[in-house]
């Protein structure tokens, strides 16, 4: 059909000529009543919108002399966090002379990750950010049938593998290469 005719048409009808494909060939139009049209794509856009589950990077810090009982209760904390179903990002804050051993914030992290080895899947391995150390950590699906809060990610890893496991190679990596930028920075 014409572009004419099918101009004539929608008069006629009166409705609108809308161009819906234009890059195809030839372009694609439909008649339509344009203003119902765009509504609906905003009504579409909205519920996807709703549908749309965000997950939330939720940020725990530690400092590298923490006592085991302020640990046991962040845990608690990442606990309840990765329960509902956010992204956990655990961070050891170095201050003043205390970014000189970061070995410490590392194994303070290895700690904390194998101790959540159940319901956490490592994300990032240890890495300095700034004065920071941190890791981040992804709740997995449960093995009792309770509903999975973590869509899959294409790592190359089981499910079922150890938190730490993941990252090793990458772990020594990062944290000896975090202790010799440090070492260097102060020589």
């Amino acid at each position: 059909m014409s572009r004419d005719e099918a101009f004539q048409l929608a008069q006629e009808k009166d409705l609108d000529l809308v161009e819906v494909a234009p890059a195809a060939d030839p372009p694609v139009c439909r008649i339509l009543d344009y203003g119902k049209f765009k509504y609906v794509q905003t009504k579409k856009e909205r519920e996807a919108k709703k549908s749309q589950k965000s997950t939330a990077l939720r940020e725990v810090r530690f400092r590298p002399g923490i006592g085991q009982h302020d640990q046991d209760a962040k845990l608690r904390t990442v606990h309840k966090l990765l329960a509902t179903g956010a992204k956990v990002k655990l961070s050891v804050i170095f201050r003043g002379r205390s970014i000189t051993h970061p070995e410490i914030g590392v194994t303070l992290l290895k700690k904390m990750a194998e101790s959540l080895q159940e319901e956490a899947k490592l994300e990032k391995p240890p890495g300095m950010e700034g004065r920071s150390l941190s890791i981040i950590l992804l709740p997995v699906a449960r093995r009792d049938g309770q509903e999975s809060y973590a869509a899959p990610t294409d790592q190359g890893s089981e499910e079922g593998a150890p938190v730490m496991a993941e990252a090793q190679g990458a772990q020594s990596k990062d944290s000896e290469a975090a202790v010799q930028e440090t070492q260097h920075a102060q020589a």
